[in-house]
């Protein structure tokens, strides 16, 4: 099953249990363009509220809770960190519990190194406990892998965290904080993903700061660092003819922040998104004119040809940068299979952060 999913990856793809990948494809990448059905819409001018919205929306198709983390060691080596809970409804309207419950969750984590890069992925049927979120107190969770909120927890801030995953090569364990509040993505948190109505309510925390432990191949390494929550849901963010996307999230210079989107549609043609989050927190819509987003290497990985390296171009904010993976093998081996690591940019604005990138 090639067919992947995530991101945001969303999930959704989760159908992992419903969709072979011949009809994901014709539905859109990973199925993600199916009709919405009688699942929830979204529609513009929804108020996000807290903290309600960091819990579950079961009467919505898709959602997720999406961490990464630029981290590096005392020495100054580079690390990436992912940690993602996916929740899929198979089925709209009554929520049974149990066994019956329609709802299945997925989790991914990994660790990125500049040599390597180990992922891992677990499923869990929701009403059995084994996995879910709580909004008060903050909790996500599958099996073992968890976010939670410490002491302290600001419902705004949606910090402090911790926040820890194990699987057979890499474990991590570490703690979020961040000064300042989360930030609303696209329209007031309405996210549009084509211009035929496509979209999902969409949210992030892009001012975590970072700190604790990696453990890869046996060494444990502590590490401080930056970190990224994005928080999506949705009924069908994604019209039936886009096959994928490539996202960028950036730590710019002074705290800034860039999120930005290119979804890609059989006919060649694409559809750009993006906010510019300043460092007093204000997150201002980007048009999609005013983005250029433009591939300039590829890699073969996993047998595809992956862009790896990228030019991006705001000339409304003067930036023009060059992106470069921290290990262009950044493959996310999962039932919906996807490419995913850190990067590192320079030019106008140098920084780090991350790309994801699907359907290729």
């Amino acid at each position: 099953m090639s067919a992947r999913l995530t991101r945001r990856s969303f999930a959704g793809g989760l159908a992992l249990m419903s969709l072979t990948a011949p009809r994901a494809m014709a539905q859109g990448f990973a199925g993600l363009g199916r009709d919405s059905g009688d699942f929830a819409p979204v529609v513009p001018g929804r108020t996000l509220t807290f903290p309600a919205d960091h819990g579950p929306h079961p009467g919505f198709r898709i959602e997720w809770w999406y961490l990464t983390a630029n981290l590096a060691d005392a020495s100054g080596n580079a690390y990436g960190v992912q940690w993602t809970l996916f929740r899929q409804a198979m089925a709209p309207g009554a929520q049974d519990s149990g066994w019956a419950t329609p709802q299945i969750w997925m989790g991914h984590a990994a660790v990125t190194s500049a040599t390597t890069h180990h992922s891992a992925e677990t499923f869990a049927r929701g009403g059995i406990g084994q996995a879910g979120v709580t909004a008060t107190p903050f909790r996500a969770w599958i099996d073992a892998w968890e976010m939670r909120g410490l002491d302290g927890f600001s419902d705004m801030n949606v910090a402090p965290l911790d926040v820890a995953a194990s699987a057979k090569n890499f474990s991590y364990r570490f703690r979020l904080d961040a000064p300042r509040p989360l930030v609303l993505q696209g329209d007031a948190g309405y996210s549009r993903k084509s211009e035929r109505g496509q979209a999902s309510y969409y949210y992030s925390q892009p001012y975590f700061t970072a700190s604790g432990e990696l453990t890869v191949d046996g060494k444990d390494i502590p590490v401080t660092g930056r970190a990224w929550m994005d928080r999506e849901f949705s009924s069908q963010p994604l019209a039936s003819d886009q096959t994928g996307w490539d996202w960028f999230s950036l730590h710019l210079p002074g705290d800034e922040k860039l999120m930005l989107f290119r979804l890609r549609q059989k006919d060649g043609s694409h559809y750009f998104a993006g906010n510019w989050i300043s460092a007093d927190g204000k997150s201002e819509q980007l048009t999609p004119d005013a983005i250029a987003m433009t591939p300039t290497a590829v890699t073969d990985v996993a047998s595809r040809k992956i862009p790896t390296a990228w030019r991006i171009s705001i000339a409304s904010r003067g930036l023009r940068i060059e992106t470069t993976p921290l290990n262009a093998q950044s493959w996310m081996a999962t039932s919906f299979a996807y490419w995913e690591g850190p990067v590192l940019f320079s030019g106008t604005h140098g920084g780090a952060g991350y790309l994801e990138m699907t359907g290729y």
